[in-house]
């Protein structure tokens, strides 16, 4: 072999090293995503999809771990990890994000939305998609709105068929004015708690019982400390997919894209948990050994909440509350 052929070969290869060097894959970057349910529950659900879909449409750029079950904290402090920096994402209910954001405490207001179909309309149009933009003015990004479901009663001490039946109950409820202005008319002693708290509160009886979607229920096991479920749905209880301008702020058009694509389909799959559990969790209870009451009497709720609805009127405006009803 000549040394004109090897001189030739190796400034091939040093031109293809240079040519390499100029075009550097980009690094992986991984990202921090948590919440408060458990494995498997519809949270869970949604946050993988989301990283998985996020993995795919960047090919593998951006990739985020999940850390179910409070591992990185209550809600309220997942938002604030999120609003600081130290966490990268966080699928969150609406009752802590009233405290950050304060237009967002609206969507919390008692029998504001009919039904799953009335609610998801909301959320999806232009109400909804406006107030996720008010998001940017307090140091954080929500990516859409995602969902828990409707909001129901449980406790250890009698069936809840009318309002009264609930007064005098100690019962936990989220940090959030909206949701304990509304209990107290119905003679509830609001307790507030971080979620990762309740199940032990619940089993040593510090409080007497908890409100909370069947998805959430199931997926927390309240079976095993609560023995009377009454289908109240008195708040629809939506969630959240909030992540930060520090991370958005970097991206290119395409990411950004690609994280809202895998906003899009983590809430599709978290709305298909929800039908799921809505459609068999409430006979996965009984079975489980708690006393259902299905038919409750809601003009006695409704009725007890004139009082507060006239406040909530006068902290939103009663236009705002009509907007989201006349909704169809």
């Amino acid at each position: 072999m000549s040394k004109t052929f090897l001189s030739k070969k190796w400034v091939a290869a040093l031109a293809a090293t240079a040519a390499f060097a100029a075009f550097p894959t980009q690094a992986q970057t991984v990202l921090k995503m948590g919440h408060v349910l458990a494995k498997g529950s519809h949270y869970d659900v949604g946050a993988n999809v989301f990283c998985d879909t996020l993995d795919k449409n960047t090919q593998g750029r951006y990739k985020c771990q999940v850390y179910p079950a409070s591992a990185l904290g209550g809600e309220r402090e997942e938002i604030e990890a999120v609003q600081i920096g130290t966490q990268d994402l966080v699928i969150t209910s609406t009752g802590p994000v009233g405290n950050f954001v304060p237009e967002m405490k609206i969507v919390d207001v008692p029998f504001l939305f009919r039904d799953y179909d009335h609610a998801r309309k909301v959320l999806d149009g232009k109400i909804g998609q406006d107030m996720l933009a008010k998001f940017s003015n307090h140091g954080l990004v929500a990516l859409a709105w995602s969902e828990n479901g409707f909001r129901h009663m449980t406790n250890n001490k009698r069936p809840i068929v009318s309002a009264s039946d609930a007064s005098g109950l100690k019962m936990r409820t989220m940090e959030n004015k909206v949701h304990m202005e509304g209990y107290r008319s119905f003679g509830i002693q609001p307790t507030p708690m971080a979620f990762p708290e309740v199940f032990g509160a619940l089993q040593q009886g510090v409080v007497d019982g908890q409100e909370n979607p069947i998805p959430v229920i199931l997926a927390s096991k309240f079976s095993q400390v609560q023995k009377h479920l009454s289908l109240t749905g008195h708040v629809y209880s939506p969630a959240l997919i909030i992540t930060s301008p520090r991370i958005m702020n970097k991206l290119s058009d395409a990411d950004k894209k690609a994280f809202m694509d895998a906003a899009t389909k983590s809430v599709a799959a978290t709305r298909k948990k929800v039908n799921d559990d809505e459609a068999n969790g409430i006979a996965q209870l009984e079975r489980e050994g708690m006393q259902v009451v299905k038919k409750v009497n809601s003009t006695s709720f409704s009725d007890a909440l004139k009082g507060p609805y006239a406040n909530y009127a006068k902290e939103f405006g009663a236009d705002k509350l009509a907007a989201i009803q006349a909704v169809k």
